[in-house]
């Protein structure tokens, strides 16, 4: 039995979806609590361990600074990833509510998986959905 090119597109929509919808709820999983760091900050820090590793006298304390601005630096490369964070998001919000109608997914269980509130709003899913 064929499958009709509505059937097709629906099946195709539904796959898009859900891949998106799993990348952000990834990057969300991948973020850490607290304060978010910024670029600017990383550099200063960057630009502070560079200074100090030059001027130190203690070979060992130089290999910890030396792992430090090592640490720093893959820091600096996942924040300049900031960008693709947003575009993940955008994704989200423009197919999580049609995602969810179809799921049966609510707004208690996106709270759960770690979706902020505001994401939520924007992508029109609310308590009473």
């Amino acid at each position: 039995m064929a499958m009709s090119k509505e059937h097709k597109a629906a099946l195709a929509q539904g796959r898009n979806e859900a891949r998106t919808i799993k990348a952000y709820l990834a990057s969300l999983a991948s973020r850490r609590p607290g304060r978010p760091v910024t670029v600017e900050t990383l550099r200063q820090r960057l630009a502070r361990l560079n200074d100090q590793i030059t001027s130190e006298q203690d070979p060992l304390k130089r290999v910890d600074l030396m792992q430090k601005k090592l640490d720093a630096e893959d820091a600096l490369a996942k924040a300049d990833n900031a960008a693709d964070n947003a575009a993940l998001e955008e994704g989200f919000v423009a197919t999580a509510r049609s995602y969810s109608d179809r799921k049966g997914i609510s707004y208690a269980a996106w709270r759960e998986a770690g979706v902020p509130a505001a994401v939520l709003r924007r992508a029109g899913i609310t308590r009473g959905n």
